[in-house]
């Protein structure tokens, strides 16, 4: 088998078809898509037990307690056949030739890692936003040339095809949040040579009904994941390109906690993080003025957000805690 395909499957029931249908439909051939119930609780496992009578050469059903995103995962990865293996959340889908190509870019330039782009749609199948992983650098990219990637790059799993061996000595952390920004750059350091296509294959679907989340102190899972990544880079052969790593703390560690951050409305709870972000950059000599001219991609960040982020980026580093918590 060529590839595993895995997709945990967790109260989905009105969106599940859709992403099987975008699998089973997969112009590649020598596929196997591993379902993992994760103690759903609605109609999902009918939906499943459905498309593996249609589909038994395809599908591989299993079902579990729940455990979690990471959890699922891992369950799948210890029972994937393929040389490689690719994920799918299950209220999403995916064009029909994504594995087939991203299969042919990982064997032609020999790389461990490709990536395809994605775009938001709603639920009429509507494109809302374009998310271009990569831009401006060639289909396959050499990381000793171009490591400017592992503090540029988008870590989601789920537009990205692996090579199994990968996780032949790790797995997603079980009972964390922002278990890819913990993991998928431990897989990138890995890697000599990344491949890419600038198709949108993946389209992630943005759900009316989806219940807000509550941002609560799981987002400090987000400065814990940078933590762990740092560890091994330092053991890794990269340990060498420390602007790259100063630049995937500020990315990850500052901006991303603070894209959190802004939506905590508990004010106890915001405080605190705000103090652990304060810790955190003072330990790396992170200085205001790093954060605020940092590039991604050749074009500094900041200036390049939404108006609304812009905001409270700028009221945040000129200390407008206050302002910030009035605004919100």
């Amino acid at each position: 088998m060529k590839v595993s395909i895995i997709v945990p499957v967790y109260n989905v029931e009105n969106y599940l078809a859709k992403c099987l249908d975008s699998l089973v439909s997969q112009t590649l051939q020598d596929i196997e898509i591993l379902v993992i119930n994760d103690g759903s609780k609605d109609h999902s496992g009918l939906v499943i037990d459905e498309y593996a009578r249609k589909f038994p050469d395809k599908i591989k059903a299993f079902a579990k307690e729940n455990g979690g995103l990471s959890d699922a995962r891992n369950f799948g990865i210890e029972r994937a056949s393929g040389e490689y293996i690719g994920f799918v959340d299950s209220d999403d889908y995916v064009m029909e030739t994504m594995f087939e190509e991203m299969l042919q870019l990982a064997e032609k330039h020999q790389a461990k890692m490709v990536i395809c782009n994605i775009q938001k749609v709603d639920q009429d199948g509507k494109v809302t936003q374009k998310l271009t992983q990569i831009p401006n650098m060639s289909e396959k990219i050499e990381l000793e040339d171009h490591f400017s990637v592992f503090s540029d790059l988008s870590y989601f799993a789920c537009n990205k095809l692996f090579k199994k061996e990968l996780f032949d000595h790790t797995r997603f952390k079980k009972g964390i949040h922002f278990e890819d920004i913990q993991l998928i750059p431990q897989l990138l350091l890995e890697c000599k040579t990344l491949a890419q296509t600038q198709n949108f294959h993946y389209q992630y679907l943005e759900r009316t009904d989806s219940i807000t989340k509550t941002h609560t102190e799981k987002g400090l899972d987000i400065l814990k994941a940078v933590r762990e990544v740092e560890q091994v880079f330092e053991g890794s052969g990269y340990s060498h390109k420390r602007k790259e790593l100063k630049n995937f703390q500020i990315f990850e560690g500052v901006y991303s906690f603070l894209a959190y951050l802004a939506f905590v409305k508990d004010n106890e709870t915001f405080y605190k993080m705000d103090a652990e972000l304060a810790i955190f950059m003072n330990e790396r000599k992170i200085k205001i003025r790093d954060i605020l001219n940092y590039n991604r991609f050749g074009k500094n960040y900041l200036l390049s957000l939404p108006l609304k982020k812009k905001i409270f980026y700028l009221l945040f580093f000129a200390g407008q805690k206050k302002l910030i918590r009035k605004l919100l």
